[in-house]
Formats: C-alpha cells, structure tokens, sequence
C-alpha cells in the first residue's frame, strides 16, 4: 500500500523529503556518494529498492553521483519541462520518488548515458 504524504515525511529527513518526495535538488558536491567508490550497490533511500551498482558508477566531474546505467527494471523516466528547460527525470519504478535526472552525455563506450542521481535519495550497501 502506498504511503501517505505525511508518513514519508516521518520516515525521511527533512533533506531526502525535498529531493525525494519534491523533486528538489541537493547542492552540487555536497553529497555523501559523489567521491564515493566502494564496492556495492545504491538503493533507494525511501523504499529499498535496488537502483544502481557501483559497477556502473563513474566519476562525471557534475557534483552528483553518475552512473551510465541502472539496474534493469528499477527506474522510470518522464519528461520534465521546469526551470525553462527540457530534461529526463528519473525516479524509483517501485515508490515514484524523485532521484535525479539522465542526460545523453555519459560515457559513448557504455551506451553514453548518465544518470545524474541526488546522493540523499541513496543508500549504499556493501558487498
């Protein structure tokens, strides 16, 4: 069952609410995960799922973490049309919850996308 507005703001910090929940937007090189490359896997800070691993992650110089893929099946797109310009928002397929946003200027050698991830919207579990 889908949780309510008021239980996500219960279960997250007031930093992961705007980011996740209202599409915010974490100050660039602020987050935990951006020079961050251990081994494991990003999950989705609201709900668990997995969304990425550091297999596919990869040091992009923009201030977020970046990854050239993600897990097959975790993630929805939709075009997103704020702030004057045309993007891709990406967000969990399992909760709806914002995590950031993919461009098309990622490595060519893996498929050339990036996608541009908030590091609060993530959890990281080693492996």
């Amino acid at each position: 069952m889908p949780k309510t507005e008021a239980e996500w703001k219960s279960k997250l910090t007031p930093e992961q609410y705007h980011v996740l929940r209202e599409k915010g937007t974490e100050a660039p090189f602020s987050g935990k995960y951006d020079s961050f490359f251990e081994k494991g896997k990003y999950k989705c800070a609201a709900c668990g799922a997995a969304l990425f691993t550091s297999d596919t992650k990869y040091d992009s110089g923009c201030g977020w973490p970046a990854f050239f893929e993600a897990n097959k099946g975790s993630i929805l797109t939709k075009e997103d049309n704020t702030l004057g310009m045309r993007r891709i928002e990406v967000m969990c397929r399992k909760c709806g919850s914002h995590l950031g946003h993919v461009f098309e200027d990622g490595p060519k050698d893996k498929g050339g996308k990036r996608y541009c991830v908030n590091s609060v919207a993530l959890e990281f579990e080693k492996t």
